[in-house]
């Protein structure tokens, strides 16, 4: 049984972690395929966005610290190259849409946060155990929390352990919002629907603005989008702007029909 399952739509990819008995802690095979996956599907021009979610009642449980008691301890994990997840998200150039079925903790809150859209439910709740393992964070969770619900959450989430609640998740704008559990994977995959709609070149670029100037201060990362928009935007012709531009109208007037805000 593989333990990432690949759903083909059109236009996008559901990718769903498939070890349900764990709560889908993460082993090198998981590591593995979804390395795999996300390389194969970066480079498939019909492929414009990911959904990543799990399989029963978890989202992630993170690292499978089963495999830690192993004589060769975190070795056993194989964390580099082909299962560096954390490597093989950074690289992915196209968006992923997180929909947080259930627990995301430690590792799993890690792999959450790889994602640039979070989409959760009621059943959604996150924790970092690093401190109450003893094993400190690697792929970006020290950093990109605190950025996310502010310093003064993020410590605290960070030294006691304690779960934030899919409300909280909510309030601190750590997901976009909370869906009903049962329309959440229809949510995150009307979401991705939306992003193939787009022009896939320019949300490429706009991830990739948003990604460096995160990382930098406010002048450097307006430096980077105006670097970035020359780029993009040299071979742009006017006629193709007006045509989107109809469609976007057209959309527009289709969404007020339906009472879409």
């Amino acid at each position: 049984m593989p333990a990432v399952l690949i759903d083909r739509k059109e236009g996008y990819a559901v990718l769903t972690l498939n070890r349900p008995e764990s709560l889908n802690a993460l082993n090198p095979d998981m590591m593995a395929e979804l390395c795999a996956a996300l390389d194969m599907l970066d480079v498939d021009d019909t492929c414009s966005a990911i959904v990543l979610t799990g399989a029963g009642r978890g989202f992630c449980a993170g690292l499978d610290l089963k495999l830690l008691s192993q004589p060769d301890g975190m070795e056993a994990l194989g964390i580099s190259g082909s299962n560096d997840i954390h490597s093989a998200f950074r690289r992915f150039s196209k968006p992923v849409i997180m929909a947080i079925n259930g627990i995301a903790a430690t590792g799993g809150f890690e792999l959450a946060l790889m994602g640039d859209i979070l989409l959760g439910c009621e059943n959604a709740r996150f924790a970092d155990t690093h401190a109450r393992v003893g094993i400190a964070p690697g792929w970006g969770l020290s950093q990109r929390l605190a950025r996310i619900i502010g310093p003064s959450r993020a410590k605290e989430a960070h030294f006691t352990g304690n779960f934030i609640s899919a409300q909280q998740a909510s309030d601190w704008g750590l997901v976009s919002r909370l869906v009903p559990s049962q329309q959440l994977l229809l949510e995150a995959e009307a979401v991705a629907r939306d992003i193939h709609e787009a022009d896939a070149r320019i949300v490429g670029v706009v991830k990739q603005m948003l990604n460096e100037g995160l990382a930098v201060g406010l002048d450097e990362g307006l430096a980077i989008e105006q670097a970035l928009m020359t780029e993009a935007n040299q071979n742009v012709q006017g006629e193709q702007v007006a045509q989107r531009r109809l469609a976007i109208q057209a959309r527009g007037r289709n969404q007020v029909n339906q009472g879409v805000s």
